[in-house]
């Protein structure tokens, strides 16, 4: 579903509400792209490749990251994927009842888990991950195989930096002010 306004209009309307304020605009418009792209190929390839194997996003890459390194613990799977532990959980649970990913006890440490595909899971990824290429040829079907390349290394060096640094910069900016703690949205139990 296209977003309500266009890219150009809300980019208007940011300088238009910013006026005066100091901000570097630069990484402002490259973070804000980004984070609209990343949305817009998602929606669209939930909706095209995605949706012909009734699969989200994040049920997709977790059985991408399972199918790439074969046997992978559960805590893994989910940093891999960039999703919560409880989220994992719910998607590995309808993977299962799907018969597309198995669970089994780690050997060496029973209070951990490892995920592997099944033969029907490895099926769907052999047949499904071409076809999910053919959309992500589609969605960066504007650019050259070269420019393809050059976005996909300047992606790169962005989490590599955030890989290499964020850490140090999360606390460095933590560290000048209280922060409040993280709410679940849950109720207190009395």
């Amino acid at each position: 579903m296209p977003a309500h306004y266009s890219l150009s209009e809300t980019e208007e309307a940011v300088k238009r509400r910013l006026g005066s304020i100091p901000v570097r605009l630069g990484p402002l418009a490259a973070i804000s792209n980004l984070y609209r792209a990343a949305t817009a190929v998602r929606q669209h390839l939930e909706n095209s490749a995605l949706r012909t194997a009734d699969l989200t996003w994040s049920a997709f890459v977790v059985l991408w990251v399972v199918w790439i390194w074969e046997e992978i613990e559960t805590r893994h799977a989910a940093a891999e994927a960039g999703i919560s532990k409880g989220t994992l959980t719910g998607i590995i649970k309808t993977m299962e009842s799907r018969g597309f990913i198995e669970r089994r006890q780690h050997p060496g440490d029973g209070r951990l888990a490892l995920l592997r595909l099944t033969p029907e899971g490895l099926a769907l990824m052999e047949r499904l991950f071409p076809a999910f290429n053919e959309e992500e040829a589609f969605v960066v079907g504007a650019l050259d195989e070269q420019e393809a390349f050059q976005l996909a290394d300047t992606l790169r060096r962005i989490v590599t930096r955030l890989e290499d640094h964020g850490e140090e910069r999360r606390e460095a900016v933590l560290s000048q002010s209280p922060v409040p703690p993280r709410r679940s949205g849950r109720r207190r139990t009395r």
